[in-house]
């Protein structure tokens, strides 16, 4: 029997009109999707009617499955012939491990595609009213974890370097470490008065953003119980969401895009 394939698809973040049209199509062509807990159920739709279909959803300290049961599910359902899509909330490569995942199988002699997705870095900025880059505020951005591996395997992040050196610091699972993350930053030079956001469920009707300082943040984020799955941006371009925050003003729009 042939072997299958395996499509490892960034499913957006949220707003399933998102998704590339690449994305789509691997899901109709699906005989397996093994899927996280971020990616919208409605997707899911789009698959063929005997789809099975394997969650694998992810909450701090709370796997539904390991990791490495995830890349050895791929590779058995592959061998099996079938057509798998592993399908992620956001970019498959931006902290959704596509590369343990990729290496997996390829040493398991198994082809794979990535296909790219929007982050939710980009998106739930974008459709919080912040760009990430601008000219009369920010030439730069970065992508931060929030927090780190269980094992300590991984080097830890370079604050004195990253804290001066980027104009827009953006934080994926950082949350639960804002307090350690504002520290870091204002110890290392960053201003008490730059400003922060927090975007929470990002691109969706229940979107919320919260906006401060980080001399403010953390104590907003405590009277607000503002919870993850959140996306922090820390930098001047902040200051454009009172201008340009179209999401929350979009229902009073006469115009939206209807399929043809």
């Amino acid at each position: 029997m042939k072997n299958g394939k395996v499509f490892l698809v960034g499913a957006g973040p949220g707003d399933p009109d998102l998704i590339t049209m690449k994305g789509y199509k691997a899901i109709k062509a699906a005989d397996v999707i093994v899927f996280d807990r971020l990616v919208n159920k409605e997707l899911l739709a789009f698959a063929p009617p005997l789809t099975e279909f394997v969650y694998c959803g992810k909450q701090r300290d709370n796997h539904s499955i390991p990791q490495e049961r995830i890349n050895e599910i791929l590779v058995e359902k592959a061998l099996e012939g079938k057509t798998v899509v592993r399908l992620k909330g956001g970019d498959p490569s931006i902290f959704g491990r596509v590369g343990e995942e990729a290496e997996y199988c390829k040493d398991n002699g198994i082809l794979f595609e990535i296909v790219p997705g929007i982050t939710s870095g980009i998106a739930a900025t974008t459709y919080a009213g912040i760009p990430l880059t601008h000219r009369d505020f920010s030439s730069s951005c970065a992508f931060i974890t929030g927090h780190k591996r269980s094992d300590k395997v991984k080097k830890d992040i370079q604050w004195d370097k990253l804290a001066t050196s980027v104009d827009t610091l953006v934080f994926y699972m950082g949350v639960g470490n804002l307090e350690m993350i504002k520290d870091n930053l204002v110890h290392h030079g960053r201003s008490k008065t730059t400003p922060v956001a927090l975007v929470r469920w990002g691109t969706t009707d229940q979107q919320e953003t919260l906006v401060g300082t980080l001399e403010t943040i953390v104590d907003k984020v405590a009277e607000r119980n503002f919870k993850s799955p959140a996306i922090i941006v820390v930098g001047e371009v902040v200051k454009l969401r009172e201008k340009l925050a179209w999401f929350q003003e979009k229902d009073s729009h006469a115009f939206d895009l209807v399929e043809a």
